[in-house]
């Protein structure tokens, strides 16, 4: 048995959407964003125009503005109306009151603690079984996180991203089907993905890809996007962990200036196929072309990609 139910999280939802009025007015304003749609290196992507998501895009995520603000994941200083949900004693199950999903869940660790997916892979698992009608995310500190002081996961409806939605194409290069880890095909970017039918056996894949993903001097974490679900087939469970090494947190547009400019930080969301606009402005005037260009400068290239297979399989 899981520690919370999908019972027990509707029931949250359908509570802070009539007691919190940020939420509420949130959730009822995303019903009506715009959204275009794009083929990306042959998949359809969908450009989302979100207002309330400045808040993560323009996130100041450097180590002065850390510590010069209070963390917002931690319970002491969460709004009052804030309801959670405890997942064990290690997490707590929030509300995101900024959504870009139709059901969208925040979930820090109790202890204010770096954001670090080392060690918590199998948490990452365990949220995906329990929470089986969500994608379960992780963003890297230095990629797409917002409060990379605390660790934290997010889990957003299933059916908007195209990844868990979508026919997966893969290439097995290690394991077998049961658990193997694979080359991720005909996607909109470079990644691996993991799947297996027992947990154990795919925190061990991710803990071995892991291994051998490059750190950038001066870090302590691989950068990378994690993307995790579950699928019933035929009455088996299957998990399935996304993985998008990184190269880079924030693409140039993001730091030009005028026309060139366009405020986007990519995260695990827009690994995943769905990329989000605050600004108007960008929304009105990106174009796949700019998406292509983006994803090819903070993601991994195929060259470096097969230097990192060729470690795995050995």
């Amino acid at each position: 048995m899981g520690k919370v139910s999908q019972e027990q999280v509707n029931g949250l939802i359908s509570r802070q959407m009539n007691d919190w009025s940020l939420a509420g007015d949130n959730y009822a304003a995303l019903a009506g964003v715009k959204v275009k749609r794009f083929e990306v290196n042959g998949r359809e992507v969908q450009v989302q125009f979100n207002p309330a998501r400045i808040v993560s895009s323009a996130a100041k995520v450097d180590d002065k503005s850390l510590s010069e603000r209070r963390c917002f994941l931690c319970a002491a200083n969460r709004p009052v109306e804030q309801e959670g949900l405890a997942w064990g004693d290690l997490y707590t199950i929030l509300v995101n009151p900024f959504p870009i999903f139709p059901r969208h869940l925040t979930i820090p660790s109790n202890d204010h603690k770096p954001q670090r997916i080392k060690g918590r892979i199998g948490d990452m698992l365990g949220l995906a079984a329990d929470l089986h009608d969500f994608v379960i995310f992780y963003n890297g500190p230095k990629c797409g996180a917002s409060a990379p002081d605390h660790c934290h996961f997010q889990a957003g409806s299933k059916g908007l991203m195209s990844l868990p939605a979508g026919k997966v194409d893969g290439r097995l290069i290690k394991g077998d089907e049961r658990a193997g880890i694979y080359r991720l095909l005909n996607w909109t970017c470079q990644a691996f993905i993991i799947k297996a039918t027992e947990q154990d056996a795919a925190a061990d894949l991710f803990n071995q890809l892991y291994a051998v993903l490059p750190i950038h001097e001066g870090e302590d974490e691989p950068m990378l996007n994690l993307l995790c679900w579950t699928e019933n087939k035929s009455g088996i469970t299957e998990w399935n962990i996304g993985v998008f090494p990184r190269v880079k947190h924030r693409p140039s547009c993001y730091f030009a200036e005028g026309d060139s400019n366009i405020l986007l930080t990519p995260a695990s969301v827009d690994m995943g196929g769905v990329f989000i606009t605050p600004l108007a402005k960008d929304f009105n005037k990106i174009k796949a072309s700019d998406i292509e260009a983006i994803l090819k400068e903070v993601c991994y290239d195929e060259d470096a990609m097969n230097e990192i297979e060729n470690k795995i399989i050995i």
